[in-house]
């Protein structure tokens, strides 16, 4: 059996463009990429803290150390610069991967800059007010 499981978050990442006229897809800068684990052209949900949309797409890599994060195509038309947004990666595992898999979570600071990454969430129904920032 596979099992669905979260791979890699990005948490409170800020929405710095939104461009309708593109193709599609979600643009992400390439460092945050690379210490999540994420690749080019993988599949991501994204959650838009401010209205509660919810959308799936594929990734771009952007720009190294720029901090961008862009929706492209229709996915601008469910998010505004500036909002803040949580990028999910899922994977499939079987079962025995499951014990030693750990998923990347980075936890987003100002100008989209990873102050951690932690393997688990804390077992709470909100974050510590540090986290939320």
């Amino acid at each position: 059996m596979f099992r669905t499981m979260m791979k890699a978050k990005i948490h409170r990442a800020r929405v710095t463009e939104a461009n309708l006229n593109y193709v599609g897809s979600v643009t992400i800068d390439q460092n945050i990429l690379d210490e999540v684990g994420i690749l080019p052209h993988e599949k991501v949900q994204i959650v838009n803290n401010n209205n509660g949309a919810r959308l799936e797409t594929y990734v771009i890599a952007g720009e190294r150390g720029s901090g961008v994060v862009c929706l492209n195509g229709a996915a601008a038309r469910l998010v505004q610069p500036e909002d803040i947004v949580i990028i999910v990666s899922y994977a499939m595992l079987n079962e025995e991967e499951l014990s030693q898999f750990k998923p990347k979570i980075a936890l987003m600071g100002e100008g989209n800059k990873i102050e951690e990454i932690i393997e688990e969430e804390p077992p709470l129904t909100a974050l510590p007010y540090s986290l939320q920032k």
